[in-house]
């Protein structure tokens, strides 16, 4: 069995989904205007002449959605952030941990940069395929403008009418995008964590 890190107590695999889960909302919450600023800008590009918004910057899109809309709009889709920032969050710091802990309780895995690569290699994948139906939803909430996905339930549908797999459009570069700061978030997490911290009980050290 694993040992705890010194001053910690072990963690359940629930435990960690509602810590990260928790994080993650609260992350989401915060950064709600942001994101709706980004996929509106983003949207642009493929946007006609009289439909396009052309936001200077993110601060001339938070003041216009404020002055030529609402101030309540800045949070227009911010239930699916928030979701979606879960579901990123569960699937990269909850898998990550429960990987590893899992990992390290074989005696061939030890608490090195091949063992941190697999592990968040396997938190990227789970984060990229728990987020990305919801980011599909959440990016036509955003850009609705026929009024056929005002709210989840309109969107699930609305979208579900493609397939199912139209859920998981753009997956090849949402894990690409995810898995690339996923894994050096982690390395670099656990370099820091090695040099100036502790190093996790392996099972032969048990």
């Amino acid at each position: 069995m694993l040992r705890p890190h010194p001053g910690q107590e072990a963690h359940s695999f629930l435990m960690k989904v509602l810590t990260a889960a928790g994080a993650g909302a609260a992350g989401g919450f915060v950064g709600a205007p942001l994101d709706l600023v980004n996929v509106r800008m983003l949207n642009d590009v493929k946007a006609g002449a009289t439909t396009a918004r052309r936001y200077k910057h993110v601060f001339d899109g938070l003041v216009r959605i404020c002055r030529e809309e609402h101030p309540q709009n800045l949070y227009n889709g911010a239930t699916m952030v928030v979701i979606r920032a879960i579901c990123i969050t569960v699937g990269q710091l909850s898998f990550y941990h429960q990987v590893k802990e899992t990992l390290l309780g074989f005696d061939w895995f030890e608490d090195t940069i091949p063992t941190h690569l697999l592990c968040s290699a396997v938190a990227a994948c789970s984060a990229a395929t728990l987020a990305m139906p919801v980011d599909v939803m959440k990016t036509r909430m955003q850009n609705d403008a026929t009024g056929q996905a005002k709210t989840i339930r309109q969107c699930f549908l609305y979208t579900l009418r493609e397939g199912p797999l139209a859920f998981y459009k753009g997956y090849v570069p949402a894990l690409t995008r995810i898995g690339f700061h996923t894994v050096i978030t982690f390395l670099t997490f656990e370099q820091l964590r090695i040099r100036f911290g502790h190093r996790t009980t392996t099972a032969q050290e048990s």
